[in-house]
């Protein structure tokens, strides 16, 4: 059963990353599937705009928890005594705890990205990013907050703002955590470099000029 846990980990960081929160708040808000409204987007965003504020919120705090839990989960099993990949192994990164436990994270994202549940139809992994991140290194998301309100206020593209705050993390684990695991860095530019190329219709939108700005489309409570 112990050899087993590696396995197991990986299995439930996915299918605890695959929660369609998003999809489940808005179907239960409004009853439409959120892959067919606004942006098509699976995310609290878009909830946001097609099912109020209250919504998005609850939306948020949820995809952002189910990261955060992955993280937290994955941690618990592999620090415990039963942990069987250092008996089996010699050396390389699978030995090593902290891979087990960022590779948790990165796996719940693209859970949340490519759900099972919904046909793999999932969201940009922003939230979830943010509950493995909050998780892996709390001033880490301090830094991403900032830099993510500093591009929204300017700019007032959501989209925007996720991109530079997933680009930024990478650089602040490496200047505000340097004694930080390797792992988490390496896994934090793995996370940063899929969460911008899984807002490419975004991107799309704003070389054209007609990505929405925070605001606009939203409906009111």
């Amino acid at each position: 059963m112990n050899a087993a846990l590696p396995f197991l980990v990986i299995v439930m960081s996915y299918l605890i990353g695959s929660i369609p929160f998003s999809f489940i708040v808005a179907r239960l808000k409004t009853g439409t599937d959120i892959r067919r409204q606004g942006s098509h987007n699976v995310g609290a965003t878009n909830v946001l705009r097609t099912a109020g504020r209250t919504a998005g919120f609850l939306a948020l705090l949820l995809d952002l928890s189910k990261g955060y839990a992955a993280v937290a989960l994955a941690r618990w099993i592999v620090l415990q005594p039963s942990w069987p990949i250092e008996a089996a192994l010699t050396g390389g990164p699978l030995q090593s705890r902290e891979f087990w436990i960022a590779l948790a994270g990165l796996v719940a994202i693209l859970g949340h990205m490519y759900p099972v549940w919904l046909h793999f139809e999932g969201g940009k992994g922003v939230a979830t990013a943010t509950g493995v991140f909050l998780a892996l290194g709390p001033i880490v998301i301090a830094g991403a907050a900032i830099v993510f309100a500093i591009v929204l206020i300017t700019t007032r593209f959501v989209s925007l703002a996720s991109m530079f705050a997933a680009a930024s993390v990478p650089l602040l684990f490496h200047f505000l955590m340097p004694g930080a695991p390797l792992w988490r860095g390496v896994v934090s530019i793995l996370i940063a470099i899929i969460v911008i190329l899984k807002h490419h219709s975004n991107i799309e939108r704003l070389a054209n000029g007609t990505e929405r700005r925070i605001g606009e489309g939203r409906n009111p409570d």
